[in-house]
């Protein structure tokens, strides 16, 4: 449920993980041994990594599976249904490191000296596969195309854009969210990095002793065979004496001992001389052992330097990550309770802009009614005035040379009232509109009035805790009130001057419709100035009057400023 939650669990469409596999394939297949000769078995990946079931028994289950696989067929498809079966079960680091702790008397039959599995970097490459623990994956094995070639990867997934570098050291993204899942995945990463980096500091240590006693014993077989060297050099020495004064007793003797005597010396002459030559042969044995054993103990004193260098590196970067995860769960306490803060004060705020609003829109929906109705009534006041008018055009139907002149002004009016109405039934349908979003607005807002209830309460709970410190900060608010109110009154001020300044007075032969509703202007549509911007509009959209700060008594605006300035002076009281 967790891994759900924050989205760690991963299947087989999921496009970082099959790239991932792809990389891990071509890193365990680096520098494979070719096929000895034309008819001589090639070496596969799948061959090693079934030898991992002797090694571990515990990797017999997902082998024994891979095997019975019906649609898997070739070697590498039933290899890379293993390398999934494994990461499933959590424990592709822990094989992988087995196979590399036994490298010398495995992996040297399969791969090149220069491999990347015969390498040091192979345990980097164990030590980040660790991380991939704390990550639930459900993928799919039973798939011919575990047989196919595998894909090209696309590397612009995994680059980061202009934008997300210069945005990424904000400070507000260190209390998002997501960055409070990262911040727990690389937790939980830190911790299983530390399991395993004890783990491989305790098997450092027993190998570091075992060689430690495994030195010892070769230095005392070295000072026995040194013992044996100086023995066999004395009694060679001594045999050589010996040939000496029998060869110079053979030239002196003129033949008294007889010839039986001669053949003794000969027979002892000939066993002297092969005694020699063992003698020389084991010193020679002697020499080239001494001489293996000093390369042996030179080997042994390395990989002994360079093992306690490495526990040395293993214990930092053990105290590094310890040091990591305290500053990583601080950081963690910290981003938690900026967020509640965070949240309190967005809620309350939205809170109280919300029922401004309510307000607000209140008071404009009770407006918008009032001038429906006076546009009702003024669209039957014209309706009267339209049928006065036919019925007395029909009344002077017979004197219409006399009246042609009232007549026209008649039509003009009609045509007027005609087209006013039907910009007043346009406004109506445009009100009518913004009254429904403004309903449903409305609910919304009710409904956050509900949920405001909900979290009043609370706020009442703890308001208990806070009323010490609002004591000091109702001080602090009235002279922050007091404070914006001078802001506030500068900044008018300085709007005023830049209107002054800035706005342009819009010329009355320049304009011939009108800025807000686009209508044509004429005799009967005349041209207002809007005292606020200087634009030009008719009179129906210029039916406002508000109170300028440039001026005593209030002066006529159009909607669009008028709608501005109520807005603002709400703000300031």
């Amino acid at each position: 449920e967790t891994a759900m939650k924050y989205g760690r669990m991963l299947d087989s469409d999921h496009m970082p993980l099959q790239h991932f596999f792809i990389v891990l394939e071509h890193v365990l297949r680096h520098g494979l041994r070719p096929k000895k000769g034309l008819l001589g078995p090639k070496k596969e990946l799948w061959d090693i990594l079934q030898m991992v079931e002797k090694l571990a028994p515990e990797a017999q289950d997902i082998t024994t599976s891979v095997r019975d696989l019906p649609t898997v067929r070739t070697h590498m498809g039933r290899a890379r249904a293993w390398l999934r079966l494994a990461l499933m079960q959590k424990k592709l680091g822990d094989y992988l490191k087995i196979v590399i702790d036994h490298r010398d008397d495995i992996l040297a039959e399969y791969f090149e000296p220069d491999a990347l599995m015969m390498s040091e970097e192979a345990h980097i490459i164990q030590g980040l596969l660790t991380g991939l623990n704390v990550v639930d994956c459900n993928l799919c094995v039973k798939e011919e195309e575990l047989d196919c070639q595998q894909g090209v990867i696309d590397f612009s997934l995994y680059l980061r854009s202009s934008h997300h570098l210069s945005s990424g050291d904000s400070p507000e993204e260190e209390l998002d969210p997501d960055n409070m899942t990262t911040v727990l995945d690389q937790k939980n990463y830190i911790e299983e990095l530390n399991r395993h980096l004890s783990a491989t500091v305790g098997n450092l240590e027993a190998k570091v002793e075992t060689l430690t006693t495994t030195n010892a014993l070769m230095k005392e077989d070295l000072a026995i065979a040194k013992n044996n060297l100086l023995a066999l050099m004395e009694e060679n020495a001594n045999l050589k004496a010996e040939m000496l004064e029998s060869s110079q007793i053979h030239k002196t003797d003129e033949g008294g001992g007889g010839s039986k005597e001669i053949e003794a010396l000969q027979q002892q002459l000939e066993t002297e001389q092969k005694l020699r030559q063992e003698a020389d042969r084991e010193m020679h044995l002697q020499i080239s052992l001494k001489a293996e054993m000093e390369v042996a103990m030179k080997l042994l004193e390395k990989d002994i330097h360079e093992k306690q260098d490495t526990i040395v590196s293993l214990r930092r970067q053990l105290d590094d990550i310890k040091r990591i995860n305290l500053e990583m769960y601080k950081k963690l306490q910290e981003c938690e309770e900026e967020l509640t803060q965070k949240a309190e004060m967005e809620c309350e705020e939205s809170l109280k802009h919300k029922t401004e609003l309510i307000t607000k829109l209140e008071a404009k929906t009770i407006q918008m009614t009032d001038t429906l109705k006076k546009m009702d009534e003024k669209q039957q006041d014209a309706e009267k005035l339209r049928l006065n008018a036919e019925l007395a055009l029909k009344k002077v139907g017979n004197i219409n040379s006399i009246h042609e002149e009232k007549k026209g002004e008649l039509e003009g009016e009609l045509k007027v009232e005609r087209e006013w109405r039907q910009s007043m039934q346009n406004t109506i349908s445009n009100d009518k509109q913004k009254i429904s979003v403004l309903q449903e607005e409305i609910a919304q807002l009710k409904a956050i009035a509900s949920k405001y209830v909900t979290l009043q309460e609370e706020h009442y709970r703890l308001g208990e805790q806070c009323r010490e410190q609002e004591m000091t900060l109702e001080e602090l608010g009235t002279q922050l009130s007091f404070s914006k109110l001078q802001v506030s009154d500068l900044k008018e001020e300085a709007s005023i001057s830049r209107m002054k300044y800035d706005t342009p007075w819009t010329s009355d032969k320049e304009v011939s419709s009108c800025k807000a509703c686009t209508k044509d202007f004429s005799m009967t549509r005349r041209k207002h100035h809007c005292r606020n911007c200087g634009n030009i509009f008719c009179g129906a959209c210029s039916d406002n009057t508000m109170a300028l700060p440039s001026s005593a008594k209030p002066v006529r605006v159009c909607d669009e400023c008028y709608v501005q300035l109520v807005v603002r002076n709400s703000i300031i009281q």
